[in-house]
């Protein structure tokens, strides 16, 4: 939910242009690519309690602490984020 919700954020700001609705692009990634939607839990939102604050960015220390909690690897290249102890794919 993290994603699509400052994709979401970032469209009516005018940061990003899509050239298609969200709930589209959305629907044909999980399609096409087998992704599934990744809730935000309220363990999510207590393992941001541990976490140092070498990052600023409230979507991206969810996105963190949805990794750490869910033992999932985070894809990424940000250098902030390599900082945690987080499994990563870069």
């Amino acid at each position: 939910m993290v994603s699509p919700w400052e994709i979401q954020i970032k469209q009516q700001l005018g940061k990003l242009d899509c050239v298609k609705p969200l709930h589209v692009l959305v629907e044909t990634q999980q399609r096409q690519n087998g992704l599934q939607i990744l809730p935000i839990t309220l363990g999510h939102i207590y393992t941001l309690a541990n976490l140092p604050m070498y990052h600023n960015d409230p979507f991206d220390r969810l996105l963190i602490a949805q990794a750490i909690t869910e033992s999932m690897k985070l894809v990424t290249v940000d250098k902030n984020i390599l900082k945690y102890s987080v499994a990563t794919l870069s």
